[in-house]
């Protein structure tokens, strides 16, 4: 379609976005969270008196308030994860580095700093728990009411597995994989605005991404009704998934507005907390990995255990342990796969959805076993892809999810020929046999996009979720534009241009007329329980809402213009009429303009025509995507509605003395369907790649054996910025979905194509020298340790069956 400027910009650039510490008053208390030193402790007193005596504070909570005042909060997860006990302060005992103790409330945020340092908690250090594999032996539980480390656990099978095996030419074993906790650190962090009213109401003011489902979690714990709940968004710096986890902090916020008179409290976090206590991406343990192959490299089936680290609570969790069955087998036509996955929580940041949420992971998973078949052998890492592809769409997956379009091999060409890869082919040899370590990679990821919510039901069957819904509203305002309002939240997608365009395209006018109301409000009436922004869904269930809402308000509109013509509406169009928005009969020089039809509904009502007079040019819209609940026996069903897919190359090269690295070329192709705006689409891509390179090369969690995170400021904790990224070759190929109105798809979780292309050109880099990539990231002192064999890095990969060379193609 279009591309051009985004509307947003002309007022984010300019330092005119609406941001929750925009709001700013006399009235507001701020919150300065005390935060536990230790990874697991009991908390066996906290002495107020001195922090209290300082003047300016009012009050300061601790973990007695929170257990008189509330009730903990609902769990997604089924007996025995359901019986864990989280509150949104440690009541009894801290569980992770940086759990909030107490909270100190006062009037500005520097005295409540200066208070919180005078807070003092004395603690009972407890022994730490900080690997979700040895977590599952529970010789230390973190949550009794539990009773196990364990939150979730079955077993994922689909097809022949067994008779795969009996059958194959090749068994290639893994020991061991680990993909590593980080975060796509946004510019805004966590931060809330919250009055709890006097009439029992709570106002809150947020950055939260996905409120439909937050108020669940919200109201019950207060005792409240989530009618009682006004939740709004503004500008979002970001989000990538993790500010769904935001809840927590909300209710400490509620409850020291109500405990203060019910005075706005507001909660800024700063960024050491962001990194500490926020939330970060899953982090997985793929272990005892068996892949049957053909001789000539077509993976027959796939068996293998995995381990996900939920951190200290679930919250979000176990969702995680299913929705990366959304790509079971990845881009590939695997048809035979057994997963035994099993969640265990440790003491460490608890989780949040992060950017390829779980399909992340799994799909870095699939890409290493590929990569590592292919090694072995003897296979090129295109040809083997090549080879194993999905060849044609819509493709039904193993358990019953629709890949519904896509062209994977064309993707990988028109990135082979964007990197150069016959240059590459000729070049590599030749700086190899002049000893330098240099490789080559390809990483093919999916970005399943529109959850279907009925997948909760396979890891709980009393989940009280299915499908998934997003609403809009538009109406025609009274200057003839029309305004549109709808329950997504935007953080910097370009979702007001995207609206605007889409719903000017089909008025058929100049998307000036056509205003969208920017964030999220529940007063508008503009959201379900599932909205937000997640999932990669904007495209479909947001616009696929404002198609519906336009589409109805055309109709009213065109049933007034009929009778201000006088004239048959079969024969009215949309369109413009000297900068003016008008619906023109196309037999007649006639027309009526939008202004002149909403001022014969809203202000010339005295002598309505009765065809008329039930119009009101204010219309709801509520799109459902065609989900079923899932088979829960087999697991199987139709777990989203869209599959975007990118495929990346990579060149690096590594120097052998100081093991940096160094991206030589790389290329990037994305297929999201109908591109609706190329600007905005290439700049996720662009933005995704970051995000990815940063988390392959540079951003890791890193805790040490005592749960202290020692990657906890940006010193440590290196994001990645435009000084570190490669110039990227970037190409788009578009196949339409058939499941969208305009065959459109979500995009924009792309961030682990760099995760898969870079281990893949590591793995080649450093095959000669024995060294196989078992982790997901990979810095130079990890190069060295593995060069060196300073560290346990090293995974041991056979076949059972010898191949001869000419027998491999």
């Amino acid at each position: 379609m279009t591309g051009g400027k985004r509307r947003e910009d002309s007022r984010l650039v300019r330092g005119h976005g609406h941001f929750v510490d925009d709001d700013q008053s006399d009235r507001h208390l701020h919150v300065r969270l005390v935060r536990s030193p230790y990874a697991h402790a009991r908390v066996l007193g906290i002495d107020t008196a001195e922090a209290s005596a300082v003047e300016g504070v009012v009050r300061v909570l601790t973990g007695a308030d929170v257990l008189r005042m509330t009730q903990p909060f609902p769990q997604m997860a089924p007996e025995p994860g359901a019986l864990i006990q989280d509150y949104c302060m440690a009541v009894d005992v801290a569980r992770f580095q940086g759990e909030p103790v107490a909270a100190v409330v006062a009037v500005t945020p520097e005295i409540a700093e200066d208070a919180a340092e005078l807070v003092r908690v004395d603690y009972e250090p407890l022994d730490a728990v900080i690997d979700a594999v040895e977590s599952l032996k529970d010789l230390t539980v973190l949550h009794a009411a539990a009773g196990t480390n364990r939150v979730y656990g079955d077993v994922f099978e689909w097809g022949e597995v067994d008779a795969a095996f009996s059958a194959a030419d090749v068994k290639v074993s893994i020991d061991r994989l680990h993909f590593h906790r980080f975060s796509s650190t946004p510019l805004e962090p966590f931060a809330t605005l919250v009055t709890w009213n006097a009439d029992g109401g709570l106002d809150i003011f947020c950055n939260i991404s996905q409120p439909g489902v937050a108020m669940k979690f919200i109201a019950p714990p207060l005792g409240i009704s989530a009618e009682d709940v006004r939740l709004r968004t503004a500008d979002i710096g970001g989000g990538f998934g993790i500010k769904q986890n935001l809840y927590p902090y909300i209710l400490i916020c509620a409850l020291a507005s109500k405990l203060c008179g019910h005075r706005p409290v507001k909660w800024i976090e700063q960024r050491r907390e962001h990194l500490q206590g926020s939330a970060h991406g899953n982090e997985r343990t793929f272990l005892d990995t068996e892949v049957a192959l053909t001789r000539d490299g077509e993976i027959l089936a796939i068996r293998s255990r995995h381990v996900d680290d939920c951190g200290a609570y679930p919250r979000y969790e176990p969702l995680g342990c299913v929705i990366w069955a959304q790509v079971v087998p990845g881009p590939y036509r695997l048809r035979n796969i057994r997963i035994d996955m099993q969640q265990a929580v440790t003491n460490k940041c608890p989780v949040g959805p992060n950017r390829g949420f779980s399909r992340m992971q799994h799909i870095w998973f699939l890409e290493r076993v590929i990569d590592l078949c292919g090694h072995k052998l003897g296979i090129a890492a295109d040809v083997i892809r090549q080879r194993n592809y999905v060849p044609s769409f819509p493709w039904t997956t193993p358990n019953g999810c629709v890949y519904d379009s896509g062209d994977y091999p064309q993707m990988m060409q028109m990135a082979k020929d964007l990197v150069d890869w016959s240059h590459w082919q000729a070049e590599i040899p030749r700086r190899r046999r002049a000893g330098r370590l240099i490789g080559i990679g390809i990483g093919t990821t999916l970005d399943s996009g529109t959850n279907n919510f009925g997948q909760s039901r396979i890891v709980n069957p009393k989940s009280p979720l299915t499908g998934n819904s997003e609403v809009a509203n538009a109406r025609l305002g009274v200057d003839g534009r029309v305004v549109v309002a709808v329950g997504s939240v935007p953080q910097g997608q370009g979702h007001e241009t995207v609206a605007a365009q889409v719903a000017a395209e089909q008025l058929q006018v100049s998307s000036h007329f056509v205003i969208i109301q920017p964030g999220f409000d529940t007063q508008r009436n503009t959201h379900t329980s599932h909205s937000g922004t997640y999932a990669s869904q904007f495209a479909v269930t947001s616009l696929g809402a404002i198609h519906g809402a336009i589409g109805q308000l055309m109709g009213e509109m065109r049933r007034v213009a009929v009778q201000l013509l006088g004239l048959p509406g079969d024969e009215l169009s949309f369109g413009e009429r000297d900068g003016v928005a008008v619906i023109s009969h196309l037999a007649s020089d006639r027309f009526v303009s939008f202004a002149a039809i909403a001022m014969r509904v809203n202000t010339q009502t005295a002598d309505l025509p009765k065809e008329i007079e039930n119009i009101t040019l204010n219309v709801r819209h509520v799109y459902r995507p065609p989900f079923e609940v899932p088979d829960l026996q087999r697991k199987y069903g139709n777990l989203t509605l869209t599959y975007a897919a990118q495929c990346h190359i990579a060149v690096v090269e590594i120097d052998p003395d100081t093991c940096n690295i160094s991206i030589l070329a790389y290329a990037a192709v994305d297929d999201c369907g109908k591109v609706i705006n190329h600007s905005i689409v290439t700049g996720q891509v662009h933005g995704a790649a970051a995000h990815g390179i940063g988390a392959a090369l540079m951003e890791s969690f890193r805790y040490d054996e005592f749960g202290n995170l020692m990657t906890s400021t940006f010193s440590d904790y290196c994001p990645i910025t435009v000084m570190n990224m490669p110039r990227l070759a970037y190409g788009n190929l578009e196949s339409p979905s058939p499941f969208t109105f305009n065959g459109a798809k979500g995009m924009g979780e792309g961030g682990g194509g760099p995760l898969h292309t870079l281990s893949a050109a590591l793995q080649d880099a450093l095959a000669e020298r024995g060294v196989v990539i078992a982790e997901s990231h990979v810095s130079p002192s990890d190069v060295h340790a593995l060069l060196h064999g300073l560290q346990d890095g090293l995974t041991t990969v056979h076949c059972n069956v010898r191949i001869p060379t000419e027998s491999v193609a």
